[in-house]
């Protein structure tokens, strides 16, 4: 079996009851109580129009050489409803790796859950209006070469995150984060209660009840020092 020309076909799932509760969490509280590790890149950001506020499904992997779609185009072939294709790409942003045909092939035929680019699209005049997720580094109206080589269904890094097979992708308008398959039960729940005392910490900085106290304790321990004065150089 050539490694870096291994395409594999199967993956271990995450249980479906429990990804798609992620859709009603925002990803940053879900990122907050995995200790902020877990995020791309902010360069990878949602450049279209999805009608429903969260993206959640299980990564289907590509890792490609830098400029090169050939395995994007063979993951066109395997994915399935419901994925979330994720593309590795050496960070290269010189070149496209996809546009408005194979989007549209992923979008009505395939009906994957939406895709994330660690690189930039092209026909943003188009896909940019779609009610699909399309996270990318931004656009070129370079295109891509089709040699390979490169994997399908293998740990790649994308946005500067570990993704493997069959973890849950779950994204917003904020971005991008990674939940691995094996810990998503634990960090369920963990973002609900975490969910709920932000909610209650919303409604108390509405309200003028919020406690700021903890800020100057926070310093005083730090070793600030608090002037009541100007600056003078």
């Amino acid at each position: 079996m050539p490694v870096g020309k291994r395409i594999y076909l199967r993956r271990e799932m995450p249980d479906p009851e429990i990804m798609n509760q992620f859709k009603t969490i925002p990803a940053s509280n879900t990122a907050d109580v995995m200790e902020r590790n877990c995020a791309m890149n902010p360069r990878i950001r949602l450049v279209s129009s999805p009608k429903a506020q969260m993206m959640a499904g299980p990564a289907f992997t590509v890792k490609g050489r830098a400029g090169d779609n050939l395995l994007l185009h063979a993951a066109l072939n395997f994915c399935s409803e419901g994925d979330v294709i994720v593309v590795s790409n050496e960070e290269d942003d010189t070149r496209s790796l996809m546009g408005e045909i194979m989007m549209a092939y992923l979008k009505y035929t395939k009906k994957i859950a939406g895709i994330v680019l660690d690189g930039p699209i092209r026909d943003i005049d188009e896909i940019g209006k779609w009610d699909f997720p399309v996270y990318c580094t931004g656009t070129t109206p370079g295109g891509p070469y089709k040699e390979g080589p490169g994997e399908i269904n293998v740990p790649i890094s994308c946005g500067g995150v570990s993704v493997n097979p069959g973890d849950i992708i779950l994204a917003d308008p904020d971005g991008v984060i990674v939940i691995p398959r094996r810990d998503a039960a634990q960090v369920l729940e963990d973002a609900k209660k975490f969910q709920a005392a932000d909610e209650k910490k919303l409604a108390a900085a509405k309200d003028g009840t919020a406690n700021r106290a903890w800020v100057e304790k926070s310093l005083e321990e730090k070793g600030f020092e608090i002037i009541d004065d100007v600056y003078r150089p």
